[in-house]
């Protein structure tokens, strides 16, 4: 054996050499890294989320910081049968595993029903589209109020005995009725729940408006 083979045989193994401990080094780092992540996540360990739902948020915040665990309000609703500042909603949910430290986002209970703006639908709209808007809202609808006009257009909206426009801000529990036209004024319509404007009597009536002169006569010559 030559020089040369010996000298390429040599190279051979130094390449080989080092291709493995390339390798080597790889799977060392792969496997650090996994197992650093595992410690820095706590991999395998959780907390499960307990169920908040119906307690106070008093009550819901002292159990989740005994937990190791935070809690933030991220909405509100209305239920007229539960109590102010109850947990609605609950975002993980009950059961669900979750780290120390994570953040539980809940739904509390408004000590008032919310108020929205009633939509532009009196005397611009017919009866469908104003019944489709206002349930789509949340409000809840009576038996409409029948008035002399246009048949099924908007003229209308009582609230709990006064009548309300568009943009007034009402109660989403309060119901509303709608008035709406007959479409005639045969006596059918009218046997109707028929609203009639009403009219003051006029303080003019009665007083004529032509005023009385007392004649004037010129005298004659003796």
């Amino acid at each position: 054996m030559n020089a040369k083979e010996i000298w390429g045989k040599i190279a051979r193994q130094y390449v080989l050499l080092n291709l493995l401990g390339m390798a080597l080094t790889v799977v060392v780092l792969c496997l650090g890294v996994g197992y650093g992540l595992d410690l820095y996540t706590h991999h395998g360990e959780g907390i499960a989320v307990p169920e908040l739902k119906g307690m106070t948020y008093l009550k819901a915040r002292l159990l989740l910081e005994e937990e190791g665990l935070n809690i933030v309000v991220s909405d509100s609703g209305y239920q007229k049968s539960l109590p102010a500042d109850c947990i609605l909603a609950q975002t993980p949910g009950f059961g669900t595993k979750v780290k120390s430290g994570h953040t539980i986002y809940v739904t509390v209970n408004s000590p008032s029903s919310p108020t929205f703006a009633i939509p532009d639908i009196v005397d611009n709209s017919s009866f469908r589209e104003a019944e489709a808007k206002l349930t789509a809202m949340g409000f809840k609808l009576t038996e409409p109020q029948r008035v002399v006009g246009e048949k099924d257009w908007v003229y209308g909206i009582i609230c709990r005995g006064r009548r309300v426009s568009n943009g007034d801000r009402i109660p989403i529990d309060f119901p509303l009725t709608l008035m709406i036209g007959t479409g005639g004024y045969d006596d059918e319509d009218a046997s109707l729940n028929t609203v009639e404007p009403t009219y003051e009597a006029d303080p003019l009536e009665g007083v004529s408006e032509v005023d009385e002169f007392e004649e004037v006569t010129t005298p004659t010559a003796p």
